[in-house]
């Protein structure tokens, strides 16, 4: 499987900031990549929407708002992109109707999805039944915030697939939090999560894998119990709404594989960078991978995975 980070395709609120041709070339350098995979996730930030009423207020560098008209949703399919993730902090940017306008889009266009509302993506691969759960930060559904009833779904449904994926929304955001840290993470005096122990305590409870995104930047890798954790993904595609300068425009693209136990297998990093007002593009410099590598090696040094100069993430034998 492969999973990108925040997916933000141009909004039209306040005024109009879209990309050309609607955003059918957006993804395309990655759609091969996407293609190529099972399933392929990314987290998709700002309703899927025409008109509405904005659900808050935006406040200059405090809080913004997306809404991203509806026919972008078919974007996702012809990239490639199988499932997104709704449990994030712009979902409700437009309230009810714009969550309601959303997942009517991804429907019509064929793109599972997953959000605090309770859905969980399912997917059947060769024979393997694989489920995928959405979570953010909040109050609970679903919250990593205040985890115990995200933990009791993830223990009571992971008997019923043979694999089970999170992607979750969290952590404190910005070019200051590359760096995982134990503890509940905070932003704008908001609780974001203790991520480190909500990850190892989902794989507890019988998760296989967990994908973060939320802090616009990439963050470190780790192995837990022979499970997979990357604790943010970043930014993406993030058309011209959120800041792409240097680590927060590094854009990995992960691939995983997975047994059919959910035990990791191995990984590789597809290093992308994002400019201001496109979308990502291959980056020579392997930008992505290299900050990566050395997150996971500052904030996990016991982790056995070990990052090869071309992408490939396999793990160290045991002496």
């Amino acid at each position: 499987m492969t999973a990108v980070g925040d997916v933000m395709m141009g909004s039209d609120f306040p005024s109009p900031s879209l990309p050309r041709t609607r955003g059918r070339r957006l993804l395309a350098e990655a759609a091969p990549i996407f293609k190529n995979s099972d399933i392929a996730m990314a987290n998709l930030e700002g309703p899927l929407l025409s008109g509405g009423k904005p659900a808050k207020v935006p406040v200059q560098g405090r809080s913004y708002l997306f809404r991203t008209p509806p026919s972008y949703a078919y974007n996702l399919k012809q990239a490639g992109i199988s499932m997104v993730s709704l449990a994030n902090n712009h979902a409700m940017d437009f309230g009810t109707p714009g969550l309601t306008s959303t997942k009517q889009a991804l429907k019509k266009a064929g793109v599972a999805f997953s959000s605090k509302s309770g859905e969980i993506a399912e997917f059947e691969v060769r024979g393997v039944r694989v489920g995928v759960i959405s979570l953010s930060f909040g109050w609970p559904p679903r919250s990593i915030a205040f985890p115990a009833q995200a933990l009791k779904e993830i223990s009571r449904v992971s008997g019923k697939y043979d694999i089970l994926i999170l992607s979750v929304h969290g952590g404190a955001e910005g070019r200051s939090a590359l760096h995982v840290v134990p503890g509940m993470e905070r932003y704008l005096n908001e609780p974001r999560g203790d991520l480190i122990r909500f990850a190892h305590d989902a794989i507890d409870s019988g998760a296989d894998l967990v994908v973060g995104h939320g802090p616009h930047v990439p963050r470190a890798m780790e192995l837990y119990d022979g499970r997979l954790i990357a604790y943010s993904l970043g930014n993406f595609a993030t058309y011209g709404g959120v800041s792409v300068v240097k680590e927060s425009g590094y854009a990995p693209l992960l691939t995983v594989e997975l047994a059919p136990d959910g035990s990791f297998l191995g990984a590789s990093i597809d290093s992308f960078l994002q400019r201001p007002y496109s979308g990502p593009r291959p980056d020579s410099k392997q930008r992505a991978l290299r900050l990566m590598r050395r997150l996971s090696a500052a904030d996990f040094p016991d982790s056995p995975l070990v990052f090869g100069a071309d992408g490939r993430i396999t793990v160290r034998e045991q002496e």
